[in-house]
């Protein structure tokens, strides 16, 4: 028995220390998404300057080629939304970065479809692995479909957001209230490295100071994921088998609080997809579940939006927002509706089955949606 009430104590260190560095690491996401604000504005000389940095976006399909291809690139949405925050608080305009986050919700759905391939010498344990990945996909991409032209055409996630962000922060006095302790917290950080930079010139010396921000948002991210994943996915695990298989509302919930905890919707949506392969979990009730962890992944840039200083500080909490109310809203919109909400199984099921025989479609999938199609659009647009 002693040899057990002796290890006890060190275990409880352990983790005791992991969730110090889990705090180290938020600490240091809200100080990067600062640095890479500061660091446009100085390099652009100011918000005007940074609106000219980015006139490639002013066509909303290349602001969600953009979003994507990053993301598929880079494999974290919230990482690349966490970048989209610190680039609205440097002056790039919140319509700018509107199809970017939508980008952001295409790309990070390719890291799914890359597990189904761990099935792929077993037919039938590849086809509900494949359908079950790709589920997602094909929601995210009806959800862009739908929204992205009624954006356009209304601003309605623009003018939402930005009545929400005047409800949260005072009105028009831009001012965070309650979330003032992140600008004490952070400013010391940004500050320092700035003084760094600060015998380059205006425009080395800006780039530096984002670039800084976003390797740090990088580290912050990954290591943010890794410990919360060892801390946390087992007893997610846990409450994934209890609640995934109770009905929709569960699955949406059980989804959206365990990407919560583990700070990764990669992590989860793929947690299940072998879970899928296996026959532990039926498509329809994986379906929520992935749903669920869209909406709980816009938590990370929400957090981030807390780090931006002064008037920007407006915008950047509207970005965050506009993510959070795209994911909620397409969720409403097409789980909501019976014949929407049929469209993405319906399609994964089919396309699982012809890619289980075929297997060069998922290759040419993968190759066909992040990268060829994203050209025909910039081709089309240009």
């Amino acid at each position: 028995m002693q040899p057990s009430s002796a290890a006890m104590p060190a275990d409880s260190k352990s983790h005791v220390v992991q969730w110090l560095f889990v705090v180290l690491m938020i600490y240091l996401l809200l100080a990067a998404v600062g640095m890479i604000g500061s660091g446009f504005k100085w390099a652009s000389g100011g918000a005007d300057g940074a609106r000219q940095l980015f006139a490639f976006a002013t066509n909303p399909i290349m602001g969600l080629v953009t979003g994507a291809l990053a993301t598929a690139v880079v494999q974290s949405s919230s990482t690349v939304t966490s970048v989209i925050v610190g680039l609205v608080a440097g002056g790039l305009p919140v319509e700018m970065a509107i199809p970017m986050i939508m980008g952001a919700n295409i790309g990070t759905t390719v890291t799914n479809t890359l597990v189904s391939m761990g099935h792929v010498g077993k037919k039938k344990e590849f086809r509900r692995a494949f359908s079950a990945a790709t589920v997602h996909d094909f929601f995210n991409l009806m959800a862009v479909m739908i929204f992205l032209p009624l954006e356009i055409m209304t601003g309605f996630l623009a003018k939402a957001s930005d009545f929400l962000a005047s409800l949260l922060m005072g009105g028009g006095t831009y001012s965070m209230k309650g979330l003032d302790f992140v600008k004490v917290l952070t400013s010391p950080v940004v500050d320092l490295f700035k003084g760094l930079f600060g015998s380059l010139p205006d425009l080395w010396g800006g780039v530096s100071l984002a670039l800084t921000g976003l390797v740090c948002i990088f580290i912050s991210i990954i290591f943010l994921g890794k410990l919360l994943k060892h801390l946390m996915v087992g007893k997610a695990k846990q409450i994934l088998h209890k609640a995934i298989g109770r009905g929709p509302g569960t699955g949406i919930f059980s989804g959206m609080m365990m990407t919560i905890a583990v700070q990764s919707s990669s992590t989860c949506t793929s947690l299940i997809v072998p879970l899928a392969g296996n026959g532990i979990f039926k498509l329809k009730e994986i379906y929520p579940f992935t749903l669920g962890s869209n909406i709980g992944t816009t938590i990370t840039a929400l957090l981030a939006a807390t780090a931006v200083q002064g008037a920007m500080g407006f915008f950047a909490l509207q970005i965050a927002l506009v993510h959070l109310l795209f994911n909620v809203s397409a969720v409403v919109l097409i789980y909501g509706i019976p014949f929407l909400r049929k469209i993405p199984p319906t399609i994964a099921r089919r396309f699982a089955q012809k890619a289980s025989r075929n297997k060069w479609m998922v290759l040419a999938y993968v190759i066909g949606v992040f990268f060829i199609l994203p050209a025909i659009l910039i081709a089309f647009t240009a």
